[in-house]
């Protein structure tokens, strides 16, 4: 059905019923295959898309994939709150030197077969830079779901990307000068426009640094929550907004807004909020990419098509190889590198269709180009499948000597906590204390901007958050945590936080502080490993002191205290009235 009908509500839930319907059927069966959900969500575009017979729920996939690219937006946002800028410093040679010499001599060699195809200079150069830039949206979100993207080969991967991204500049400046139309957009001498990208980024970093940490404090101090979703969505789409207006990538300005706010201490609480909203668009963009393949098209002209395809696969993966282990990278990282960047990216559709309407590349190219693009994505998965087969033929000796001797590139976030503090008042400091006295590494969640502001002063890893919120044990990997603590006051917050995280983490222990007995065996019907009640804790440990003031033996005041304990504080339970106990 025509794209227009979509604004109509009817419309539009008859368009995604079938959508949601076919698309979780696919990612069902190639995960089960183990063949991931984006090849099945490719999958799914390509049954619904116009160019294939049976239903179609839109004829204009070009604004449907605009529309997706917002999910694109938000996975490189959440990409950078995991960035912290010291780790892009890090990553400089990667990023400047890899990067840059993959564009340039995978571009070449493409452009030199374009070329010998006897396509003009001009055409054969456009395709062959274009053609090298790989799929950020595809390669992120294919990392970000292994979670390999702190890996080796995932770093290394990435920031070869985050170049391409800016190689965008150059390339989008580029076509009016090959269609011969002018030295560059709006006749704008270079250096003017230097600095205006100078004064642009400046712009964002001022905004990202100081002001949107400035209004989320704010919010946070008056428990608006949702005005803070609405400001944090709004400075990635800002920051999107100012980088494509001076000629950047708009993923590469809501990237460079996430690794702005990675230091602040509601990193996490706002990776919890974007996460379901990009799960959601990235699936919409990758059933938009499967839209694209025009499979008429690519069979109008077989032969040719299956050389692009071969050629481009094989001078990418080639030339990422060589260039990988030329930069340190062992035969294992490379391989597996090649291999993940092999396809060509979602930008080739807008450099194409820029080049169609200053008529550099005709409609018959444009079509095989795009076919190009879509199918080299189309087939990532199972590339990356094939390089990690054959990269396990081949040892990586990183993983039997020292890290340091090999590729500069370490995991982009911190060492993973072993426990998590669900509160962080006067007893979830104390614990915190001792676990870092002992170095032992977790992570605070507290839901007061004022303890989260001054625990952090004194250094301490708190962060704002609600620990019973599920976006938040998502965005923890609640499943790799070896203990929970919660020292929350309100019973029914705890209560409600255990059952959260009992349905994400059924194996994990948790260990609770409660006020009484009455909470403490809520708690423990709720999923608690061991509660420990406040009043009856410490009024045994009076007890204890008691006998020992009276010249008690402390081992056996030890052993008094265990039995009381024992059985779920069963002899406090006999010894102590029902009305006392509730008091507490």
């Amino acid at each position: 059905m025509p794209g227009s009908t979509l604004m109509d509500p009817v419309s539009f839930v008859s368009s995604a019923a079938p959508l949601l319907l076919v698309a979780a059927t696919a990612v069902a069966l190639f995960r089960h295959f183990g063949l991931g959900s984006i090849l099945g969500l490719l999958v799914a575009g390509i049954l619904l898309g116009p160019h294939t017979p049976g239903p179609s729920i839109t004829s204009d996939v070009d604004h449907l994939r605009h529309f997706a690219e917002i999910g694109v937006l938000l996975l490189m946002f959440v990409i950078g709150l995991e960035m912290h800028p010291g780790r892009l410093w890090e990553l400089r040679r990667t990023l400047f030197g890899l990067g840059s010499l993959q564009i340039l001599i995978t571009g070449g060699c493409l452009a030199l077969y374009f070329w010998l195809l006897e396509s003009p200079w001009s055409t054969a150069l456009l395709l062959g830079l274009s053609l090298a830039l790989s799929s950020t949206a595809l390669v992120v979100q294919m990392l970000h779901e292994r979670g390999e993207i702190a890996s080796r080969h995932g770093q290394t991967a990435f920031a070869i990307l985050l170049m391409q991204d800016l190689a965008v500049v150059p390339l989008l400046a580029m076509i009016p000068i090959l269609a011969d139309t002018g030295p560059l957009p709006g006749a704008i001498p270079l250096w003017q426009q230097l600095a205006i990208v100078v004064l642009m980024v400046g712009a964002v970093i001022a905004v990202g640094h100081y002001l949107v940490p400035w209004v989320l404090e704010r919010l946070m101090r008056q428990g608006n929550r949702d005005a803070f979703f609405l400001v944090v969505m709004a400075s990635v789409f800002l920051a999107a907004f100012a980088m494509n207006r001076v000629g950047l990538s708009m993923a590469l300005g809501a990237f460079l807004m996430g690794v702005l706010l990675s230091g602040s201490r509601y990193s996490l609480q706002i990776q919890a909020l974007v996460e379901p909203h990009k799960g959601l668009l990235m699936s919409l963009f990758f059933v938009a990419v499967g839209m694209s393949v025009d499979l008429g098209a690519i069979m109008e002209q077989p032969t040719r098509f299956a050389y692009h395809m071969a050629v481009l696969l094989v001078i990418k993966i080639l030339v990422l190889f060589l260039l990988s282990l030329l930069f340190g990278a062992t035969r294992a990282t490379a391989l597996r590198v090649a291999f993940l960047l092999g396809q060509a990216g979602e930008f080739g559709f807008v450099l194409f269709g820029a080049a169609r309407v200053m008529q550099i590349i005709d409609d018959a190219t444009f079509g095989l180009a795009v076919g190009v693009i879509s199918v080299s994505m189309l087939l990532t998965p199972l590339l990356m499948k094939f390089g990690e087969w054959v990269a396990k033929l081949t040892p990586d000796p990183c993983e039997q000597i020292d890290p340091s001797l090999c590729l500069d590139v370490s995991p982009a976030s911190p060492m993973k906590p072993r426990v998590v503090i669900g509160g962080f008042g006067r007893v979830g400091h104390t614990i915190g204390s001792v676990l870092s006295a002992h170095n032992i590494p977790y992570v605070a969640f507290e839901s007061d901007p004022d303890l989260v502001a001054s625990w952090r002063r004194e250094g301490c890893p708190v962060y704002y958050g609600d620990v019973g919120d599920p976006h938040l044990l998502d965005a923890i990997d609640i499943n790799q945590v070896e203990l929970v603590v919660l020292t929350i006051d309100n019973q029914r917050s705890a209560i409600n936080a255990t059952k959260t995280i009992r349905v994400y983490a059924p194996e994990v222990k948790i260990v609770a502080r409660a006020r009484d007995l009455i909470t403490c065996d809520a708690l423990l019907r709720a999923g608690v490993t061991q509660a420990f009640p406040e009043a009856v804790e410490a009024s045994l440990r009076l007890a204890a002191e008691t006998l020992k003031a009276l010249e008690m033996d402390t081992e056996e005041v030890g052993q008094l205290l265990d039995k009381a304990r024992g059985g779920g504080y069963a002899l406090v339970r006999e010894e102590v009235p029902k009305e006392l106990a509730q008091e507490g």
